[in-house]
This record gives structure tokens, C-alpha cells and sequence, in this order.
């Protein structure tokens, strides 16, 4: 059966050691096996504290990369692609302490940065990104982490939504981190992507198609199941979703209104449904 995990931004943003403190035991208790922990800003947790608390309480972790307004590996200033390369390599640092063996994330562009691209633009960007990325894949294949580029839908980025655009854009040693949300928005047929993707999948986040708890919803979950089993993909498979508690990330993930009875039920329902998979 494979590891399932929850991403902390279920109940809260950014994560600290005292959220961690709280949430890990809580999460294990559950029976979950991994937690996903966002590196919002280098310093709101602690990398060698954290491994310690995962390791006493059993559970595997996944780090999480994230890009708001000024993170940008494309089409930006020298110093900010340079800034955005260490956050990067921030992550991967982060990874090796806690035992995650990929950062995942939409490693180009901020969440919501929109602008449209004729095809020779297209080509000149993803050009630049590949320059861009470059040092952060060496950087992370040296530590043996593996990173995992996230497509996002069309409504955060314009730069990289499907599969087939990520496959294109990326050389081989670059990994997928594909999100059932996204794939439903984008994707014609997501188990096909699945298949697609192949061997470069290096995270699979799943929920429901209202960002909810997957398997109250409409979701091709069988079908996508199949998928995931034909590639042998063997990591984990993480609910993402979002508390409307906290005002930025509410925002910035269009929560506006909540999505269970209360977090717990989202993380635990969830759980339930993906072990009947």
C-alpha cells in the first residue's frame, strides 16, 4: 500500500516548531505516514529540530517548495533569478536534514504570475529557465534529491499548466510533481497524463476537485489509481489542501469558504478514501 501524507497548509501558514510540535503526533496518531512541510521562508522551522520529531513519531517527510511574488527563474532581474537559485538550494538543504528525498514545487515563475506567450517567446523563456534551473538540479542531484517541477492551472500561471508542456520544458533528470487539482482543470484525460509522465513523477498531491478531501467528489479516482500503478510509481501520495483560517494562503489558493466540516475531517476523510484505493 502506499505512504499517504497531509500537507500542514491544511491547518495553518507557515509552519513553526511550536505548529509542528503540535501537528505531527496528531497526524501520526491518524495514521498517516508522511507530512509535507512548506519552506515558506528559510527560518520559520527548524530543519535538524523537525527531523527528530518526524523520527520519534514515524513519519517520512516531503518538502515543499514555495513561490510567491519575487521568487522568479524566469523573465526577471539577475539578482532576483540568483535569489531564487538559493531558496532553492535552501530547499534541498532542507531535504537532506529531514529526510525527504524530492523538493517539489512550481519552480519558474510566482503562484499567479500570468502573461501571454507566442510561441517564439515561449521558446526564448523556457530557454532561460532550463540556464536558470540548471545550477539548483546539479546542486540537488549531488545531495541525492530529486526535483520535482509542479504544472499549475491556467488561473496561476501561464507558463507551465500540463504534462506535455513540462515534459518539453524539462530535461530528464527534472522530475514531476503532478496535483490532482491541476490535472483536473488542465489535463483532457488525467490518467493519461499519469501515463505520460512515466518514471519522471517524484510526487503525487491529491484532493478533491473543490480542493477538498479526495473521494467526495467527481474525480476519476479508480481510473487515476490504475494509472499510478501502471508507471510503479512508489512515493507518496499527499492530500494538499488549505485552512480559510489564514488570510494570505486562503487568498492566494481562492478558499472562500470552508471545504470540511472542520480541517481534522478534511485530513481524516481523506486518508479513509485514499486507503480504499
Amino acid at each position: 500500500m502506499p505512504a499517504i501524507g497531509v500537507n500542514t497548509w491544511v491547518w495553518e501558514s507557515p509552519s513553526t516548531d511550536a505548529s509542528l510540535a503540535r501537528i505531527v503526533p496528531r497526524i501520526a496518531g491518524w495514521g498517516f505516514d508522511t507530512i509535507e512541510i512548506p519552506v515558506e521562508r528559510p527560518g520559520d522551522w527548524s530543519p535538524g529540530r523537525s527531523a527528530e520529531l518526524l523520527h520519534h513519531h514515524g513519519l517520512g517527510a516531503s518538502v515543499v517548495l514555495v513561490m510567491p511574488p519575487g521568487r522568479e527563474l524566469v523573465a526577471a532581474s539577475p539578482d532576483t533569478i540568483r535569489d531564487t537559485q538559493d531558496y532553492l538550494r535552501h530547499c534541498v538543504d532542507v531535504a537532506v536534514t529531514v529526510g525527504s528525498p524530492t523538493i517539489s514545487g512550481p519552480a519558474y515563475a510566482s503562484v499567479g504570475r500570468t502573461w501571454p506567450l507566442d510561441a517564439e517567446e515561449r521558446r526564448s523563456v523556457l530557454a532561460e529557465l532550463r540556464e536558470s534551473l540548471r545550477p539548483v538540479l546539479d546542486y540537488a542531484g549531488e545531495r541525492g534529491v530529486r526535483l520535482g517541477v509542479e504544472p499549475l492551472n491556467r488561473y496561476e500561471t501561464s507558463l507551465i499548466n500540463t504534462v506535455e508542456q513540462a515534459l518539453d520544458a524539462f530535461p530528464e533528470e527534472c522530475g514531476l510533481a503532478l496535483d490532482t487539482y491541476h490535472l483536473n482543470i488542465e489535463e483532457r484525460k488525467p490518467a493519461q497524463a499519469i501515463r505520460d509522465a512515466g518514471s519522471r513523477i517524484t510526487l503525487l498531491q491529491v484532493c478533491g476537485t473543490d480542493r477538498g478531501a479526495p473521494g467526495a467528489d467527481h474525480f476519476d479516482w479508480a481510473g487515476f489509481a490504475a494509472a499510478v500503478e501502471d508507471v510503479g510509481y512508489s512515493g507518496p501520495w499527499v492530500i494538499e489542501s488549505f485552512t480559510p483560517d489564514n488570510t494570505t494562503i486562503a487568498t492566494a489558493a481562492s478558499i472562500w469558504r470552508p471545504l470540511a466540516v472542520d480541517q481534522d475531517a478534511l485530513a481524516t476523510d481523506g486518508l479513509a478514501f485514499l486507503r480504499t484505493l
